[in-house]
């Protein structure tokens, strides 16, 4: 059987827009959550999100006058972050190959909302005032799901199949499951793959009508993201990009790539919207089940999981998912791994929000420790069992062995078992 490992990682986030600086503001416990007055000015209940800080003057460095301006934040965001993951593995300079196509390497980038920017900002507005013409030929490459796989595609040459996914907020972790199966199967030897999202207030908006993000912490941004607290009040609208670079592990060896983690299984699924499921609450069944079947394929045993990186979003739904994953795993709260949210430091990046945080894994086995998860001392009280396994500062420790999971709109599931390289 081909094996699958990492050798690359791209992140652009909230708190570090770049790798260097989001492992430095993990260890740190540094939040990106920030106040925008514009939330306020458009009556929004909640005026506090994340969003990557200073992209305009990577753009510059990084791409000519043309590049900026067709590219939206979106394709922003994957390019910088895509061209940051190709370099991170070593992969050859490509302004020194600039007509080289790498047949064997592909892309699956996805997106939850990506390009609603540009048709509220651009398309809808210049086609209401009857200028249709005047939109550029850019605009479908800028609203298009793909926008971002195939403007990356562009830049690095890639070969193989390039492709988006959408599955809401598991986008970002199923692009990296369907990545995994793809070189399994001898279809490529090598895949970026992660997820992106915008920053655009139209995305956010949506969420804000439904009444699932915090109003309370206006005033005290770092403090809203809460995931396992007992006074949370729903997610934090987030943003950003995280890809992994994957490859079969004798094309990473033949050329000398440096190795940070393995994939050792992995499993998407749905719960049929069934048994306690529904378009916005995961069925629990579904999720056990999309647990299970990845570490019976990661030949892992509950036993031997060091941490648990979760979806924890910081709404009702936090106790549900820990009491998923300990039926799954059948260990007793005593017992139970490292739990983690990443969000609590960046938000909810919706699309983009299972990239970056297998970026975040990916990075802590390599680094050897585990960040803390912010704003939980109130701990949920139906999580008092679990207390020893949350920790809410930054813990030096090594860890071979990490399962992450997201779950999404659509009662939709993913997992994935990591394994640090030695």
């Amino acid at each position: 059987m081909r094996r699958v490992v990492i050798t690359g990682l791209g992140v652009i986030a909230p708190n570090g827009n770049n790798l260097k600086a989001f492992t430095e503001a993990l260890k740190q416990g540094k939040s990106g959550i920030r106040y925008y007055e514009k939330l306020k000015e458009l009556n929004f209940g909640c005026q506090i999100g994340g969003a990557p800080q200073n992209v305009e003057e990577m753009r510059e460095r990084t791409f000519n006058e043309e590049d900026r301006r067709t590219m939206n934040e979106a394709l922003s965001f994957a390019c910088l972050t895509g061209l940051e993951c190709w370099n991170h593995a070593g992969m050859p300079d490509v302004a020194s190959h600039p007509q080289k196509v790498y047949e064997d390497t592909g892309a699956v980038i996805g997106v939850g909302i990506g390009g609603l920017d540009t048709i509220s900002q651009t398309l809808v507005p210049m086609i209401n005032a009857g200028k249709v013409r005047r939109m550029g030929s850019t605009i479908v490459e800028n609203i298009m799901a793909s926008g971002p796989s195939a403007r990356l595609a562009g830049f690095l040459g890639l070969g193989g199949q390039v492709t988006t996914n959408s599955s809401a907020c598991t986008t970002g972790t199923e692009a990296i499951v369907d990545a995994y199966f793809k070189i399994k199967e001898g279809r490529c030897n090598r895949m970026l793959a992660g997820g992106v999202e915008s920053s655009s207030y139209f995305i956010w908006g949506g969420f804000d009508s439904m009444r699932v993000l915090p109003t309370g912490f206006n005033a005290t941004p770092e403090q809203g993201s809460r995931p396992m607290s007992a006074s949370s009040q729903g997610f934090v609208p987030g943003s950003g990009c995280g890809l992994l670079m994957l490859e079969e592990l004798e094309t990473a060896q033949k050329r000398g790539a440096h190795i940070y983690a393995e994939i050792l299984g992995a499993e998407v699924n749905a719960g049929g919207q069934r048994n306690g499921g529904s378009m916005t609450a995961p069925s629990p069944a579904g999720v056990i089940r999309c647990i299970k079947t990845a570490l019976a394929r990661a030949k892992v045993i509950p036993e031997e999981i060091d941490l648990i990186n979760g979806h924890l979003t910081g709404t009702f739904a936090d106790p549900h998912e820990i009491s998923n994953w300990q039926k799954a795993l059948n260990i007793s709260p005593k017992n139970f791994p490292f739990i983690q949210a990443t969000k609590s430091l960046i938000g909810h990046g919706l699309g983009g929000a299972g990239g970056m945080e297998c970026v975040a894994v990916v990075s802590q086995m390599h680094h050897g420790f585990i960040h803390g998860s912010l704003n939980c001392e109130d701990l949920h009280p139906d999580l008092q069992d679990y207390a020893n396994s949350i920790a809410h500062k930054t813990i030096n420790k090594e860890i071979k062995i990490v399962a992450k999971a997201s779950f999404g709109f659509g009662d939709v599931n993913g997992c994935i078992i990591f394994k640090k390289w030695e």
